[in-house]
């Protein structure tokens, strides 16, 4: 991919929900919950707000700080939850701190998932009243409109709508660029916004309804960490010429025009976005803010999709369907469930909220949230691992963790507006994950404990058991013992094959494993093999692939696909004995298993070359 394509593709993925935010945010920080006068101070009070906002939050924290803050060049929350564990070894309390507030965050994207999509395309359908007048009844009809062609693009055209996200939402910010340089240039003054001493005198003097107003402001900032999450697939040069070349100043413009236009006609507070243009524009306005808005949805889901596919692989999700969409680009990976759970909770908020504005209150909640908690662990992060000790990386921290803060607390009341819904959401999700990642480790050290030593088993094979052509690939999640799939097939078929290969993925905490680390072969006797296999938490598995690519040396058999069996084995929990989870976990946990998508799709492997094999096994 040239500079070129990486800073076009930046610009059509890191930044949908940052750049999206000019459809509500100001009118939600003015006429929100807790309205303000719209008198000059409070304008140029609002404004400066949003302005010192957008310098602190991702043209300082996320691209100067967070940016350096990689896993092996890969960024997002599950990298940065490595390095901080990895700061906080050794520190039992600060472990499971940082254990604690990483898997939230994580959980929170869920929470986050349906909001997205869903004030965004609100808030672009509800432009059409102001575009269109005589078409105003149609805003809802638009909205679930825009919600299902989403839908319809997620399943059918991803690959095309990815093609096509860089140059609508390039299209996007030179329009907000173009519309705010006319408000601007027709109110001068509101480049006094630039001092941050009115956002000071807006807060000290607004009264309660500026201190509430500083909720919303933090919807000015959501979606920074898409910048973080995104720095591995284009770099981090081009996200940060992207963001200070074309992003931030065209966001810096947008929120100028309008503010500017309040200055003239406080009337246009309604929707100071779509008032910004000329009314000849309007309707071409409405049409491009669409399509902004389908390519955040776009943008949103496929992050879910590849922060789920992460989690299932570093053991916090039970495994799902997936559609690999693409064979060169690894997250190029679709998710039915997750697709289908987004979209219906997309259309259920639409339809019983009904304006953008309330679901902004809502989303706001959840921004603060994952605001501050990517801010604690980034202070860890600089003061732990870097050695950060001095007074300019101390100052950075207290403003970062202030801001932060600030958003947080002022966004407590706007609990009761829908906020509870993405931490409600997020609290679930993330027992789902705590649950699954605790009942599956346990699981596993318990199959290894009750496992049959390798060597005893070759070493009670007699020469009566016959040895059939062909090589047996017997996959198990234990690193130790026999499987109890290759015991079910002895016992069964009365044979085993003349190769028999021991299979376990394991995954690194890492996102690339190197090829040549990828397979490890360990001979276990006479035609015995124990094979690990090595993936990296970006990467997507396919075990007939790396065999394939493997050298005969590497795996001590000679690689024969049409000659391969693979041997799964699915087993059904059923709680009974003590396992050491709480009786309402052990049956979540046990539900999580049954619902989990077999081994043969999620690892990839040829339906007609595979023999699966159920067992029942307590817990």
């Amino acid at each position: 991919m040239s500079a070129a394509d990486r800073f076009l593709g930046a610009i059509g993925a890191a930044f949908c929900v940052l750049g999206t935010a000019p459809l509500y945010a100001l009118h939600q920080i003015l006429a929100g919950p807790a309205p303000v006068v719209l008198d000059r101070e409070s304008i140029l009070g609002a404004a400066s707000l949003i302005v010192w906002s957008l310098l602190v939050v991702p043209a300082l924290e996320y691209a100067v700080v967070m940016l350096r803050a990689d896993n092996r060049g890969e960024g997002g929350g599950f990298a940065l939850h490595v390095l901080v564990a990895r700061a906080a070894e050794g520190r039992a309390r600060l472990a499971a701190v940082v254990g604690t507030l990483g898997l939230f965050a994580a959980a929170l994207a869920y929470g986050m998932g349906g909001l997205a999509p869903a004030v965004t395309l609100l808030a672009a359908a509800e432009g059409l009243a102001v575009a269109v007048p005589r078409y105003a009844d149609w805003v809802m009809p638009t909205a679930f409109g825009a919600v299902a062609m989403l839908f319809l693009i997620q399943r059918h055209a991803r690959t095309a709508m990815a093609a096509a996200s860089a140059w609508v939402m390039a299209a996007w910010f030179l329009a907000l660029a173009v519309l705010g340089a006319r408000g601007v240039m027709q109110q001068p003054g509101i480049l006094a916004a630039l001092s941050p001493h009115h956002a000071v005198l807006f807060l000290l003097h607004g009264g309660w309804p500026a201190v509430l107003a500083l909720g919303p402001a933090v919807l000015v900032v959501a979606g920074s960490e898409t910048l973080y999450a995104e720095m591995g697939r284009f770099g981090r040069g081009q996200i940060r010429l992207a963001l200070y070349l074309m992003v931030l100043p065209a966001l810096l413009l947008a929120y100028l025009g309008q503010a500017g236009l309040l200055l003239a006609d406080p009337s246009a507070i309604a929707n100071p976005f779509f008032r910004l243009a000329p009314a000849p524009a309007a309707p071409a306005l409405f049409g491009l803010a669409l399509a902004a808005a389908l390519t955040t949805g776009h943008a949103v889901l496929t992050g879910l999709f590849n922060r789920t596919r992460q989690a299932i692989q570093l053991n916090y999700l039970p495994r799902m369907t997936m559609v690999h969409t693409s064979e060169r680009e690894i997250e190029a990976v679709h998710l039915p469930l997750v697709n289908s759970a987004v979209i219906l909770a997309a259309v259920v908020l639409i339809s019983a909220v009904g304006r953008a504005s309330d679901l902004a209150s809502a989303f706001a909640v959840g921004a603060a949230a994952v605001l501050l908690i990517d801010t604690l662990l980034l202070t860890l992060v600089m003061t732990l691992l870097w050695g950060w000790r001095g007074r300019r990386s101390s100052g950075l921290v207290v403003v970062f963790t202030a801001s932060a803060a600030t958003f947080f607390l002022a966004n407590l009341p706007h609990i009761v507006f829908g906020g509870w819904f993405p931490l409600a959401v997020g609290a679930g999700a993330a027992v789902i994950m705590a649950v699954w990642k605790d009942g599956r480790t346990r699981f596993v050290a318990q199959l290894g404990d009750a496992a049959m030593p390798v060597e005893d088993f070759i070493a009670s094979l007699s020469d009566r058991v016959a040895r059939v052509a062909g090589t047996a690939v017997f996959l198990t999640s234990t690193r130790e013992g026999v499987p109890l799939a290759l015991l079910h097939n002895l016992k069964h078929n009365k044979c085993i094959h003349e190769r028999v290969v021991i299979g376990t993925v394991v995954m690194s905490d890492t996102p690339f494993v190197p090829p040549e680390d990828r397979i490890q072969s360990i001979p276990l006797g006479p035609g015995f093999f124990r094979l690990i296999l090595r993936y990296g938490f970006m990467e997507g598995i396919n075990v007939p692939r790396a065999l394939a690519q493997a050298r005969t040396d590497q795996l001590g058999f000679f690689y024969e696909p049409m000659s391969i069996s693979y041997f799964v084995s699915r087993e059904t929990l059923i709680p009974s004995v003590p396992f050491g989870l709480k009786s309402w976990r052990l049956y979540l946990f046990a539900w999580l298993a049954r619902s989990a998508t077999g081994a043969t799709e999620f690892f990839r492997l040829p339906s007609n070359r595979v023999v699966e094999l159920g067992s029942q096994v307590e817990i």
